[in-house]
């Protein structure tokens, strides 16, 4: 049974199909799948599945991205209240586009992910100012800064990731909160991460999902 529900799920996240795609699980509820095999069988294997295919067969396409994130986060957030027992918070974020930046896409990508993997997401929204990534961040006691930037000068400015960090230098936070950053720029340039004093880029909305989960880890450990 949990072998086809899986093949009929991810046959419709590849055919960017949301209608059927829904309709698999609501399916599945209905014949006795548990909520808790839904999320943790179904929807997070075909995240992983999706980034297998972007980093090894590159056969995905941003649509299938959008598809499978946005189906994502509406399935958790029909399943979670469902579940027996609360299922345990891996970590928080807080992400939004940079200062200028109004290009919300891949951050939509991104949230829908997240939600998926069990961790707790503050949208900030677009244009964000360097002060209030920090202090949303201090206020939902957040372990990772996600910022979005798809235009080189919004990445490189002086009120995107650079004045970020400089903040939480001032403040003493950098042991405790982390920066992801992602977006265009990043793909065309990998050492641009670096430059603007990340401590880790994602190359897209799938794979963000372990660049963030990786970076929770290493400020919880």
């Amino acid at each position: 049974m949990l072998a086809q529900v899986i093949k009929a799920y991810n046959e419709a996240i590849f055919d960017t199909d949301r209608d059927r795609a829904l309709a698999v699980v609501r399916q599945a509820v209905d014949s006795g799948v548990s909520p808790e095999d839904i999320i943790f069988k179904v929807v997070i294997p075909a995240i992983e599945l999706m980034i297998k295919s972007i980093s090894e067969n590159f056969d995905a396409n941003l649509a299938q991205h959008f598809m499978t994130s946005q189906i994502a986060a509406e399935v958790t957030e029909q399943m979670i209240p469902r579940f027996k027992k609360s299922p345990e918070i891996v970590g928080r974020v807080v992400i939004g586009n940079a200062s200028g930046d109004f290009h919300g896409l891949g951050k939509r990508i991104v949230i829908g992910c997240l939600k998926a993997l069990m961790i707790d997401v503050t949208d900030l929204g677009l244009n964000v100012p360097p002060e209030r990534f920090v202090d949303e961040a201090i206020a939902h006691n957040a372990e990772v800064i996600g910022i979005s930037s798809m235009m080189v000068h919004t990445a490189r400015g002086e009120n995107g990731c650079l004045k970020v960090r400089q903040i939480l230098k001032e403040r003493n936070l950098e042991d405790t909160i982390k920066i992801a950053v992602g977006g265009a720029p990043y793909r065309f340039d990998h050492e641009l991460y670096k430059i603007v004093q990340a401590d880790a880029w994602a190359e897209n909305g799938i794979t963000a999902g372990k660049v963030i989960t990786d970076l929770i880890r290493e400020v919880r450990k």
